[in-house]
């Protein structure tokens, strides 16, 4: 979630590396430097798929220096002559090495170019290691949010949709490039470093103390935080779920983490099993940040959550994290699905029931500015956040339940959650699984609400 808000164990994985290839190899060639995604075309590259990072930072909140060493495990899907990552040039490049192998980079804006010493033929896995430190500096979004590296009194809120992990550690930062991640953040004792997934080791030593968080499942980097403060910080389990949580003592969140369990219960009821080995939450005194982000496993809020927003940060874990869209445009597969979730969290609350919520977001005007923007397709990057996405992306959820009915419905949601689990699908790929599970054709409803504007007819 990204709109303005009104506050209420495993190791580093190692692919198998095939002998060193002979340089040049034939037919090598520069990877893109982009992925192509219309509405962010620098975003990611091509050339290679990453498999893991391992991060090695330190982080000193009184100078705002930061030190890095990035790893990356990769594998070429192409042979390559070069290849690029997303790094922003406000961060200074040391040094890279391909496989060991010194590597020649530059960097230019948001890119760092590498060029091992001898060229990648396709299939070939490596790693590459980039030492590097500066300030970190978040980036200014085209809806004019803080993205990235925002620094707090105390520390940092990382929150990176949808473009601010270039800002403080290089990699293929497109969504569509899932990849395993570990955290080894150190940082002074008395400060708390908190990442995705599980805490796996804590370590102190004159006046510092080093974090290490290993995230297992695949992840887009769009959805990585390390994340720094005076928190309390807090690892325990609970029913079924390992639940950490970091709370500010600034903020009054008394039974944070027991909030968890029966909201992820009742999800796991209607959208199938939770998807990852750890939940909780950050909440950090943030104010000037104005929103929560869905960073996976452990959302980052600004200050306390209320109950919707709660909810909706933890639908995401099925709905953006786990299973993640291929293009910025299809944004409304996170949003529109986790804001439906906040209305069934209401419902069963029995604060608001799901019509009641419809009804409340379908009596906009049908001359409203909010019906002219088609949900799956918000116009740009600028509106990837506006109200469209997120109620008329849940309306059209509720006017596909009214459809097909419940029990279809919500095998719906199952199969869409469980066929592409870890993954990446965009509309196109809903509208063929809603059509096939329903056994019928869905295209005029998901036409009318989806990809034309107007305020679709009951």
């Amino acid at each position: 979630m990204k709109r303005l808000l009104a506050l209420t164990a495993a190791a580093f994985i190692t692919l198998p590396l095939t002998p060193a290839a002979a340089s040049p190899v034939h037919g090598a060639r520069p990877g893109a430097p982009g992925a192509g995604d219309p509405y962010f075309p620098e975003q990611g590259n091509g050339g290679y798929d990453a498999a893991h990072y391992d991060l090695t930072l330190d982080y000193d909140p009184a100078t705002g220096r930061l030190q890095g060493l990035a790893r990356i495990t990769a594998r070429a899907t192409q042979a390559l002559s070069r290849f690029n990552l997303d790094l922003v040039d406000t961060l200074t490049v040391r040094s890279v090495t391909v496989d060991g192998r010194a590597a020649a980079h530059a960097q230019s804006g948001s890119e760092l170019v590498v060029t091992p010493a001898r060229a990648l033929p396709r299939g070939r896995a490596f790693t590459t290691a980039i030492r590097y430190d500066g300030e970190p500096v978040h980036v200014v979004d085209p809806d004019g949010s803080m993205d990235g590296w925002i620094k707090t009194s105390d520390g940092v809120y990382n929150a990176n949709e949808p473009q601010g992990a270039k800002s403080w550690f290089p990699g293929n930062h497109h969504m569509t490039d899932k990849a395993t991640h570990r955290f080894t953040v150190t940082v002074p004792s008395t400060r708390v470093a908190v990442a995705n997934g599980d805490l796996v080791r804590r370590t102190s030593r004159a006046g510092r103390t080093t974090y290490v968080w290993n995230s297992r499942e695949p992840m887009a980097n769009y959805l990585a935080t390390v994340t720094i403060g005076a928190f309390s910080l807090t690892d325990t389990r609970i029913g079924r779920y390992r639940v950490t949580t970091a709370v500010d003592p600034q903020q009054s969140a008394p039974g944070f983490a027991e909030r968890h369990p029966p909201v992820l219960d009742y999800f796991s009821g209607l959208f199938g099993p939770y998807p990852y080995s750890s939940t909780g939450g950050i909440v950090d005194h943030a104010p000037e940040v104005g929103y929560a982000l869905e960073t996976q496993t452990r959302p980052v809020y600004p200050g306390a959550p209320g109950e919707s927003l709660l909810a909706h940060e933890l639908a995401h874990q099925w709905f953006g994290n786990s299973v993640t869209p291929t293009s910025w445009r299809d944004i409304w597969l996170n949003e529109g699905f986790a804001t439906y979730a906040e209305w069934l969290w209401s419902d069963k609350l029995g604060t608001r029931t799901v019509q009641e919520s419809f009804e409340e977001a379908y009596a906009r005007p049908a001359d409203d500015d909010f019906w002219q923007t088609p949900t799956a397709d918000p116009g740009g990057p600028q509106n990837l956040f506006h109200a469209p996405v997120y109620d008329r992306g849940a309306m059209t959820l509720h006017a596909l339940r009214g459809t097909v009915g419940d029990r279809t419905f919500f095998a719906i949601l199952r199969a869409w959650a469980r066929e592409h689990r870890y993954g990446n699908a965009d509309t196109a790929a809903f509208v063929s699984l809603a059509e096939r599970v329903a056994g019928r054709r869905l295209g005029a409803l998901f036409d009318a609400w989806l990809h034309q504007p107007g305020k679709p007819s009951l």
